[in-house]
């Protein structure tokens, strides 16, 4: 079985092989092309002489009297007729020479007039008909024949049976009419001629194709065969070596070198030699990249886990709090991201809420996500609302900011107590709010400007009162612009729908429930874009 896979993957193999396969199909087409040529030139021949032997045959039949004869009249002039049919029908080397008279009423039948038969010319074995023997026409070819004739529409008729279901050897029969004096047609005179000369004659015609292709056949494979190994199979077999060896080996070898007088073989063995040396270039500036990219990836995992780190993921986050249950979630697009969420006690009843998205992606996102985070944790357990430290860490991000990064903030203070909120928005996202236990829409609140974009901007506080079984959503942009492979972004819509497929269940459910949408809705298209959520439901003050 190797030796087989071998041979039949050898190229030499296929190219000699595909040369035989195409002179063999060069054969077969002009044997074809020939034997159809020939089958013509013998059926023109045996139309026309036939056609001449039916006419010359027909000159001794008066067709005045062919009523009389089969009434019984003329007899002498019939058997003077039949006679020369008969010797005619031997002269002329034929099977038969017969005269009918066709039912005209619909061609199906005829009558015997005459009937020579000559056994003799192909072994045959027909039965003269009598005078006056009755029969079926043979099928409607016959039949529309007979008509044509009648009618005087053709002068004579062939019809060629190469395979007759009779028992009967392959024959050609030519129907030429047979007219009274006033040139109506009265009769058919049939002649009936075995073409057996002509399978006879394909026989050395077919020999003679077949012999002259396998003569030229094994010439031209020969002489091909020693061109093509000389000028191309031995040279690519040369590259092909070597591309093999040097895969295997990964070292320079010996240059291929001017291998053939050709300049594709010349192209490709140069470019061989060229590529082994810039594969080994490639091979060594590789070796420096990998290298270069472990260190960065683990620098990246580093910074991914001290990002991690900094936002609180244990949950329940504070198991002894009754008044509320909170989750949340960040999916960074890449190893790091510049989205955060985080959420921590000012006071024993004061619990700050925030969700921020940097503008930047990656290492640079990641470290201005850091410092915006620091300074504005550290800032909100200093005390005062919302909008002042909102204003606070813009002014302290600003001063700085050569990057010209800036992040988008959402902070809100929530007074466990009483279920009074007090927030401000610097250019994110619309919160969604889960109220009265009805269903989620979002609250549009009002905008500031984004933080670190620009100092001295004012913020403005905003209020909502939670109560018992109230939920708030936080997310960042990630969630409504996720795009599917078709760039159709999720949006806000398929976002409120997604919180309300399960409106009262918990939060870590709604987060759940909102992430299998989006993935649903992505599927296998690429996220460009952090996915961070935080969902909180106030309990109420069980104490109070």
């Amino acid at each position: 079985m190797k030796k087989l896979r071998k041979l039949r993957s050898n190229m030499r193999v296929n190219v000699i092989s595909g040369l035989i396969a195409m002179m063999l199909l060069a054969a077969v087409i002009v044997s074809i092309i020939g034997y159809n040529s020939i089958t013509s030139a013998f059926k023109y021949e045996y139309t026309t002489i036939t056609h001449h032997m039916a006419d010359e045959a027909a000159m001794f039949v008066n067709g005045d009297h062919i009523d009389q004869y089969l009434a019984g009249e003329e007899m002498d002039e019939y058997a003077d007729t039949k006679r020369m049919l008969d010797i005619s029908c031997e002269k002329l080397n034929v099977s038969l020479i017969y005269v009918i008279k066709v039912d005209r009423t619909d061609y199906a039948r005829f009558t015997s007039v005459f009937n020579s038969i000559n056994n003799k010319v192909d072994n045959s074995n027909y039965k003269e008909w009598e005078i006056g023997y009755q029969r079926n026409t043979t099928n409607e070819e016959y039949r529309a024949k007979y008509r044509s004739l009648y009618e005087q529409q053709t002068e004579f008729e062939t019809v060629f049976r190469l395979k007759p279901g009779d028992g009967s050897h392959p024959h050609i029969t030519t129907i030429v009419p047979v007219k009274d004096a006033g040139g109506e047609v009265t009769a058919l005179l049939c002649v009936q001629r075995p073409i057996r000369e002509m399978s006879d004659a394909f026989r050395p015609y077919l020999w003679s194709i077949i012999m002259e292709v396998v003569f030229m056949t094994i010439i031209i494979t020969f002489l091909a065969s020693r061109f093509l190994r000389k000028s191309i199979i031995d040279p690519v077999e040369k590259v092909s070596k070597e591309a093999t060896r040097f895969a295997k080996e990964y070292t320079k070898g010996e240059p291929l070198g001017d291998i053939s007088s050709y300049d594709e073989l010349l192209d490709l063995a140069r470019s061989i030699d060229s590529m082994e040396a810039d594969m080994l270039n490639y091979i060594d500036n590789l070796t420096a990249i990998t290298a270069e990219k472990e260190r960065v990836s683990a620098e990246l995992a580093i910074a991914s886990n001290i990002q991690k780190d900094a936002l609180p993921d244990t949950f329940p986050a504070f198991p002894d709090r009754n008044e509320f249950d909170i989750y949340a979630s960040m999916d960074p697009a890449r190893g790091v991201g510049g989205d955060f969420y985080n959420f921590f006690f000012i006071d024993d009843d004061h619990l700050a809420l925030v969700m921020a998205d940097v503008s930047g992606k990656g290492i640079p996102g990641a470290l201005f996500m850091m410092v915006s985070n620091l300074v504005l944790t550290s800032r909100t357990k200093g005390g005062g609302t919302p909008a002042e430290i909102l204003s606070y860490v813009n002014d302290y991000l600003s001063e700085n900011n050569r990057a010209e990064m800036f992040v988008t903030v959402w902070l809100g203070i929530l007074e466990l107590s009483t279920g009074h909120l007090v927030f401000a928005n610097a250019g994110h996202e619309y919160p969604a709010v889960y109220r009265d236990g009805t269903a989620f829409v979002i609250l549009k609140d009002k905008h500031g400007f984004v933080l670190g974009g620009m100092d001295g901007m004012i913020y403005e506080d905003q209020e909502l009162q939670l109560y018992k079984g109230d939920k708030l959503f936080l997310y960042t942009d990630g969630v409504p612009e996720a795009t599917d492979k078709d760039n159709n972004m999720f949006g806000m819509d398929r976002m409120i729908d997604a919180l309300n497929i399960e409106p009262d269940a918990c939060p870590e459910q709604i987060l759940r429930n909102i992430r299998t949408s989006v993935d649903g809705f992505v599927r296998e298209a690429e996220r460009f874009d952090d996915l961070t959520m935080l969902c909180i439901q106030y309990n109420g003050n069980e104490e109070a």
